[in-house]
């Protein structure tokens, strides 16, 4: 560490540094470990709201274990990609936890995409099957591409079923995924093809305040486990209420969720993924079960994978240091 400097990341900066799914899902299922023995300080985001269903949160967080303390401070604003903008941007500091100096400021934007996917696989690992092959996305954006590359580690992919509104954004993201992961990516024109006969469902749109609720009773099979990272926007409640298990990343920010707005008709929480991860509640017990994970995002989640780009980003020399 040098007193009076920081190292700045860009985007490209990030994403230079090499570091892989693989190793971001070990990161956070260590982070939930240490989460769900309690040991981790993590308040409840803050946030503004500028614009109808947009958001700009504070996420700070310290993982004693990992020697990790920050904040990210990011937005999500759904209306701008009618200005070729990006739905989610946002820096994270990172801090030497001893003395509390910032070590690196970096874009958010990749590491969120990652650890929202990498928290998708986490919870699948306690909760999908684990022979589960067939996959359907709904949402063909950053996070369908981040959490289709997430489950593809964890689990023997076969087959992805895609839907989107736009069907440009599908039939790009057929393309990008075929030919990155060599699956079978078909495109589905109705949302009912990406849900029914699937053994892991992914909602992965915008984050809205009231539910469009498309995905109706019926159409999520037994054994079935579904990510919802839309919260519960693409749900109806009554679909919601089929799942056996509802779990969440972490319940006091949901509930500070619900305050606010979110989450009006959801079923009872059955754990959060700290408690799977310890073994405090059983995940999946048998094959017929419906279970779902609703993941908010976690400041812990990111301060889990900070470190590891920060450290290797010095390692290889990547980014560019400046004075405080």
């Amino acid at each position: 560490m040098s007193v009076g400097r920081l190292l700045y990341l860009s985007q490209a900066d990030v994403e230079a540094v090499g570091l892989t799914m693989a190793e971001i899902i070990e990161a956070l299922e260590e982070m939930f470990r240490e989460k769900g023995e309690g040991r981790g300080e993590m308040p409840p985001k803050p946030g503004i709201h500028t614009m109808p269903d947009a958001f700009i949160h504070a996420m700070p967080a310290y993982i004693p274990a990992l020697k990790s303390a920050g904040m990210k401070w990011v937005s999500g604003y759904p209306e701008n990609y009618k200005r070729g903008l990006p739905y989610i941007t946002g820096l994270l500091i990172l801090n030497d936890p001893e003395t509390g100096l910032p070590l690196a400021v970096m874009d958010c934007v990749w590491i969120t995409a990652k650890r929202t996917g990498a928290a998708t696989a986490v919870a699948a690992k306690y909760l999908a099957r684990p022979d589960s092959e067939v996959v359907g996305i709904l949402g063909c954006g950053v996070q369908g591409r981040s959490n289709l590359e997430a489950l593809d580690v964890l689990f023997p992919l076969k087959r992805v079923l895609a839907y989107d509104v736009d069907p440009e954004a599908r039939r790009r993201y057929v393309e990008e995924m075929t030919e990155r992961f060599g699956l079978e990516v078909v495109p589905v024109q109705e949302p009912k093809q990406a849900v029914v006969g699937c053994d892991i469902v992914v909602t992965a749109g915008p984050i809205l305040k009231v539910p469009h609720a498309t995905i109706q009773p019926g159409w999520f099979g037994e054994g079935a486990f579904a990510s919802l990272v839309d919260f519960d926007s693409y749900w109806h409640p009554d679909a919601m209420r089929e799942a056996d298990k509802f779990c969440t990343d972490d319940v006091p920010q949901l509930e500070h969720y619900r305050e606010i707005g979110y989450f009006q008709d959801i079923p009872p929480i059955y754990a959060d993924l700290g408690e799977l991860v310890t073994g405090r509640k059983p995940g999946r017990e048998m094959d017929r079960e419906r279970t779902m994970a609703c993941n908010l995002g976690l400041a812990l989640d990111d301060m889990a994978t900070a470190p590891l780009i920060y450290r290797r980003a010095v390692e290889k020399g990547i980014g560019t240091w400046l004075p405080l």
